[in-house]
């Protein structure tokens, strides 16, 4: 889809406020190139001596019209206003409801936080949309409409429209997919710099030292250096399409003003209809001139909507069918079948063919060397990935895309890249979720050993959150993230190196409370964690993708 068509998109949502914009510039046009009619009857009236009722009533009628304009551009104001907030509003809701379903291919070479960082192009089309939509209409109309009103006087005015549709369709024909081209380039390059910024704060530390300081600024100016040269490139087009108006006003000025004198002195217009029709040339050509400035926020617009577009665009994972309409499972069994996984950017599986059953209430360990496929296997399971090939069953059916939050909801998962977000504590464990109750959050607490420490804490479980939780230890991060994971008590718990961050006896006391006969959940683990091994009654060992044993033990758990 092309920039134009999707900014023709956007507009669509609101075509009642883009058509009423319509109207008031059309009236507001209409009102501007009628004062030079009013003009040219007063000068008349002055000219022949006489100083009348209806000068005076033409005087007030030019004033009143001028009043008009600026109450119609202010209603213009008010409704884009309404829709730069329109356009605020829907923007966020719709990188809010995609950013957490975005599939894991369509982010797998994209920094999350980086494509986030698109939202701020929504101030640019909600700045630019709104002069567009004042600038664009009212001087599109102006042209248009004095184009008109100036073939009125003379015949020779139609030539001065001719040549006015021509320059503005070279300008337009030979530049504008240029410039549109070099806008989204130099955008590209300003992400890629505030990318850069990004990590060097994020490895603050890192980059505090004297060589990865100047490696961090010796970056920086590449990526600096490559940004303003589009950025010039751009310019140029700007500068050229300015350059050609320039020229087309200094000609077309010189030659108005010869013809209308000559017009005047051999009395085939009078002196009223030309300053009447100097003044709708001057609006045509100051109109012009406005459309051409206006081009720069034009290729801002649709820069900043093309690249919006490409997060919209990212698959998702959509969940069509209402939870409301299944009746809530009692048990999970998962089971695969001649399952596998390959990676976008690899051209050999990582998972191969697997067949294996879990029933409810296992509690297995899956454990490998580097690259042995545990890690994978583990996120397929909890329908982070999904199967290149062979099918992954829950209870019988098809894990597909429509069910797969469906499931999740009966299943607690604890990914290693899993960190707080900005919020209290509360938020944090439950998300608000009205279903969980204080009591389950003192249960979540006390199994993982965090009560005394949010006891400790001068507002409890209302104490605000800093983002990646960076006020407090790893440990207690990860305390943290298995609470959430089993405050709702679920049937599933899909663990990724849950107890690696902490000390031996909290480990231990968090994995005996999570196998213990108490909890009656299906525990599936990826850890190096001796202690997970010896708990869990179920071994599954990977090698190259492949299951190469698969254990059961009677007596553990």
């Amino acid at each position: 889809m092309t920039p134009l068509k999707r900014f023709y998109n956007l507009l669509k949502l609101d075509k009642k406020d883009v058509y009423q914009i319509f109207i008031y510039a059309a009236f507001s046009g209409l009102i501007s190139l009628s004062l030079p009619l009013g003009i040219q009857a007063i000068v008349n009236f002055i000219q022949s001596g006489q100083a009348s009722v209806s000068w005076i009533v033409l005087i007030v009628i030019v004033t009143l019209g001028v009043a008009l304009v600026g109450i119609l551009t202010l209603m213009q104001l008010r409704i884009t206003e309404n829709l730069q907030q329109k356009i605020f509003i829907r923007s966020s809701f719709e990188f809010a409801y995609r950013l957490p379903k975005i599939t894991f291919n369509a982010l797998y070479d994209k920094y999350p936080p980086e494509v986030a960082n698109r939202f701020f192009d929504t101030l640019t089309i909600q700045k630019g949309t709104s002069k567009l939509l004042l600038d664009f209409t009212t001087a599109l109309l102006q042209v248009s409409l004095g184009l008109v009103l100036l073939s009125l006087y003379h015949p020779f005015f139609i030539i001065f429209g001719v040549l006015l549709v021509i320059i503005l369709y070279i300008i337009f024909k030979f530049s504008f997919q240029e410039g549109l081209n070099t806008s989204l380039k130099e955008s590209t390059f300003k992400y890629k710099v505030a990318y850069w910024l990004q990590e060097i704060a994020r490895n603050k530390t890192s980059f505090n030292r004297e060589k990865s300081f100047d490696y961090a600024l010796t970056k920086n100016d590449q990526l600096v250096n490559n940004y303003v040269s589009f950025r010039e490139k751009h310019f140029n087009i700007i500068k050229r399409q300015f350059s050609q108006l320039i020229l087309y006003k200094v000609f077309i000025t010189a030659g108005l003003l010869s013809v209308g004198g000559f017009l005047v002195l051999s009395e085939k217009m009078n002196i009223g209809q030309f300053v009447a029709a100097e003044i709708i040339i001057l609006l045509v050509i100051n109109s012009v001139e406005k459309l051409i400035i206006g081009l720069e926020t034009l290729y801002d617009v649709l820069t900043a909507v093309e690249k919006i577009g490409n997060v919209t665009d990212m698959e998702i994972d959509e969940n069509k069918k209402k939870l409301k309409d299944k009746a809530p499972e009692k048990n999970i069994t998962i089971e695969t079948e001649d399952m596998s996984y390959r990676y976008p950017d690899n051209d050999t599986d990582i998972i191969k063919k697997i067949n294996l059953k879990i029933t409810p209430g296992e509690k297995v360990f899956i454990t490998g060397i580097n690259n042995s496929g545990k890690t994978t296997l583990v996120r397929l399971f909890s329908g982070f990935l999904s199967p290149t090939s062979g099918t992954l069953y829950i209870n019988d059916n098809i894990m597909k895309r429509a069910e797969r939050e469906y499931y999740k909801n009966f299943m607690g998962i604890v990914m290693q890249e899993d960190t707080p977000f900005e919020g209290t504590l509360w938020e944090n464990l439950t998300f608000n979720n009205p279903y969980v109750n204080g009591e389950d959050v003192k249960w979540a607490l006390n199994a993982v050993g965090l009560t005394n420490t949010v006891k400790r804490l001068p507002q409890g479980l209302d104490t605000p959150v800093n983002p990646d939780g960076r006020q407090l230890t790893r440990s207690v991060v990860q305390k943290i993230m298995i609470a959430r994971a089993i405050v709702s008590r679920p049937k599933v718990l899909i663990l990724e190196e849950p107890t690696i961050s902490m000390d031996t006896e909290s480990a231990r006391k968090i994995i005996d409370f999570l196998v213990s006969a108490e909890n009656n959940w299906t525990i599936i683990v990826s850890s190096v964690d001796d202690n997970w091994k010896k708990a869990c009654n179920r071994q599954i060992e990977m090698d190259n993708g492949e299951i190469s044993n698969d254990i059961k033990i009677t007596g553990n758990a």
